[in-house]
């Protein structure tokens, strides 16, 4: 079997190997617990067309579904992640608006999860942000075939041993 070559960088920082480059879960259990949050976002670029329609979706209103289906995906993120955790997730939160605007018009998704425990909930945060955004693509796809998902990314962390993030305005670095 050949080996990454992320494997091959001294020092990398790459948690999920083994001392021989196979991948692997890592090992948190002495680790204390701490309060951990995280938000991820997205964006559905959504036509004018497909925005004035969703009132009026025979599937129902696919901004509260997309609400239900994201913390529904952030609950089950380690079925889905290979080397994610199986954590207690003491709150999800995922909201989904619409935006009109010089960048695009669409929905805009943010989810936040939290937990205490030994490892952090960012996994739960992206995960529950990009199923909110397919099931937005999912509930609109018969309109329109062009919608864009665009900008999964993690906006900030809280807790753990790497600290605190707030994602920085672009072209900036940002750790606090």
């Amino acid at each position: 079997m050949s080996k990454s070559p992320l494997t091959k960088l001294p020092g990398s920082g790459l948690s999920h190997f083994d001392a021989t480059g196979n991948a692997s879960m890592v090992d948190v259990g002495s680790k204390q617990p701490t309060r951990r949050t995280a938000t991820a976002s997205a964006f559905v670029e959504l036509s004018g067309a497909v925005l004035a329609a969703l009132p009026t979706n025979p599937k129902g209103d696919p901004l509260q579904v997309a609400r239900i289906a994201g913390i529904q995906a952030a609950k089950r993120t380690a079925e889905l992640i290979p080397m994610c955790h199986p954590l207690a997730l003491t709150h999800v939160d995922v909201q989904a608006e619409v935006v009109e605007g010089e960048k695009g018009s669409g929905v805009r998704i943010m989810a936040t999860a939290a937990t205490v425990g030994p490892t952090g909930v960012e996994m739960e945060a992206l995960t529950a942000a990009a199923v909110a955004a397919l099931t937005v693509y999912d509930m609109t796809k018969a309109l329109d075939k062009t919608i864009v998902i665009r900008a999964i990314q993690l906006e900030s962390k809280t807790g753990g041993e790497s600290g605190d993030y707030i994602r920085p305005p672009a072209g900036t670095e940002g750790r606090l």
